[in-house]
């Protein structure tokens, strides 16, 4: 193997510091003593589907590759609603992934399957000590914002804030009474409705990073082992197009072509009709019909080629090309 490819030294978990992620995973077993109600499991659904929303819309969509813009206000509320899903802060969550894509499948990727195996890539990388902090260097544009930062570093108090209304909302609907949310009523919401929603939404969200890079077929030529597939995308929203998003990062869209099913782009195009949010990056044509950049470069000069003239002598705007300006 040559010392490019040699993987770099990752430190072991430190078990004493990973305490409160075991914790999360045990507390469903909660509801052995309290019960669940339906309630508890449409609550669990629900936050479920609306939280896996906010990862891919807001941190990964957003935050990780600028796909759209929105206002300074409403940022901050895509930045809090994706961080209740407990998974750090929106910062420390897309610095992260930029450094996934630009090193993707090598030893420089912070959870590269094939270089560093499944487990690892899946929760290895999350539980050791090596990828704790946020290199505001890489999130630059967003870090210039005090109060993504203060989220960020605080990133326990929007799930925490979740946790405790959830357990409210279980007092109200199963026990009649806010003031029963700390009885069987209340814990057994908080234990189904949120704690066994997260560890779902984590596993389903790990799983790009790890059975996405194995499990599935690439379309386009991407340089790692991204692939496309179908029923993750339908767990994840619209995440199993994975190749599709490594071939072109920035699009705002990962289902490309019109039967790839993607609820997140379509939740974003519905932010999009009311005003919240714009300028939503599509695929251009010759990205879509390519095989690799090559070609896609090829295809472009082309159709600038065949475009005809605007009346007048206007130059026509150049088509987009594949860059990331982050």
């Amino acid at each position: 193997m040559t010392e490019a490819a040699t993987p770099e030294v990752r430190s072991k978990p430190i078990l004493s510091q990973e305490i409160a992620f075991g914790i999360v995973h045990l507390l469903p077993l909660g509801a052995l003593f309290t019960g669940a109600t339906f309630f508890d499991w449409m609550v669990c659904l629900f936050l479920y589907v609306s939280r896996m929303f906010w990862i891919t819309g807001g941190y990964h969509r957003y935050f990780a590759h600028k796909s759209y813009k929105t206002s300074r206000w409403f940022q901050f509320v895509i930045a809090f609603m994706a961080q209740t899903s407990a998974q750090k802060g929106a910062l420390w969550w897309a610095a992260h992934h930029r450094h996934h894509h630009r090193y993707s499948d090598t030893p420089k990727d912070p959870h590269s399957m094939k270089v560093y195996g499944f487990w690892y890539s899946h929760v290895g990388w999350i539980v050791g000590p090596d990828f704790k902090e946020t290199d505001y260097k890489v999130i630059g544009d967003y870090a210039k914002y005090p109060e993504l930062v203060w989220l960020n570093k605080h990133y326990l108090v929007a799930p925490v804030s979740l946790a405790v209304f959830v357990t409210a909302l279980g007092g109200i609907v199963n026990g009649g009474s806010i003031t029963t949310m700390f009885t069987s009523a209340g814990l057994s919401t908080l234990f189904i409705g949120f704690f066994l929603s997260t560890v779902i939404l984590y596993h389903a969200t790990f799983s790009i990073n790890s059975i996405m890079h194995y499990f599935g077929k690439p379309r386009y030529k991407t340089g790692d082992e991204s692939k496309n597939n179908l029923l993750l995308a339908l767990l994840t929203l619209g995440e199993g197009w994975h190749n599709n998003h490594h071939y072109y990062e920035v699009a705002s869209r990962q289902g490309f072509f019109w039967w790839e099913i993607d609820i997140s782009y379509y939740i974003l195009r519905g932010l999009a009709a009311v005003g919240l949010i714009w300028d939503l990056k599509e695929v251009p044509k010759h990205i879509l019909h390519s095989t690799d950049k090559q070609n896609a470069q090829e295809l472009r000069k082309q159709m600038e080629k065949d475009r005809p003239p605007i009346a007048g002598g206007e130059v026509q705007k150049p088509l987009e090309e594949d860059v990331v300006d982050y």
